[in-house]
């Protein structure tokens, strides 16, 4: 009887994963561990792949979840994540205040609501002039910008084609990271916001073209 049930414990797949662990990961997936290790920065996919003779960016996200998965199997404290366009090993969020204790890692940004405000239109809105965010506020927005851009959430992106040639404004890389997204597409409701805008702009140009129409 005893032998049948280490024998039916061995065949479950959480068995069969602690098996699959004690194996030794192959030279490709711990070289790509070392150079996630390493690099301070997002690293592409792709050019994790180039770099390290992956066959292609497909498969540098197919060892990345081996390796995750061996990471969450042995409660390790990182995982790796992709973000801002590319992949790197991040610490667990648990152990976020700990570490900030040892003052090895950057203290938590606190923003105020004025400059969640100002940094969600320009994500939703970018690029952006100052005039648009403004107008969308209420307040004037000098003071918040300037906070966004020393703080590296917001840069300047160009200027427009308006008269005076005001500055655009956008989001940065270090935006991404900090609100963990891959990209500005992934922000929430997206598609969604963009299709209200667009509707709404769509019924104020044919109001404004009727009260025209009745002039």
């Amino acid at each position: 009887m005893a032998w049948w049930k280490r024998k039916k414990e061995d065949s479950s797949p959480r068995s069969g994963d602690a098996l699959a662990d004690r194996r030794e990961p192959s030279e490709q997936l711990r070289l790509l561990e070392a150079v996630l290790m390493v690099v301070n920065e997002p690293i592409s996919a792709r050019h994790l792949a180039g770099l390290l003779g992956f066959p292609d960016p497909t498969a540098v996200r197919t060892a990345v979840k081996e390796l995750n998965g061996r990471y969450d199997r042995a409660a390790r404290a990182y995982r790796i994540e992709e973000v801002a366009g590319g992949l790197q090993i991040f610490t667990r969020k648990q152990f976020a205040l700990w570490l900030r204790r040892t003052g090895s890692v950057p203290s938590e940004q606190i923003l105020s609501s004025g400059m969640l405000e100002t940094l969600a239109i320009i994500a939703y809105r970018q690029p952006v002039v100052r005039a648009e965010l403004e107008a969308i506020r209420g307040v004037g927005c000098d003071e918040v910008l300037r906070q966004l851009i020393q703080r590296d959430l917001v840069r300047v992106c160009g200027r427009d084609e308006d008269l005076g040639r005001p500055f655009l404004y956008e989001t940065t890389k270090t935006f991404l990271k900090v609100f963990g997204l891959q990209s500005i597409e992934n922000l929430p409701r997206f598609q969604k916001i963009l299709q209200a805008e667009s509707e709404i702009a769509s019924r104020i140009r044919n109001t404004l073209t009727d009260q025209a129409s009745e002039s």
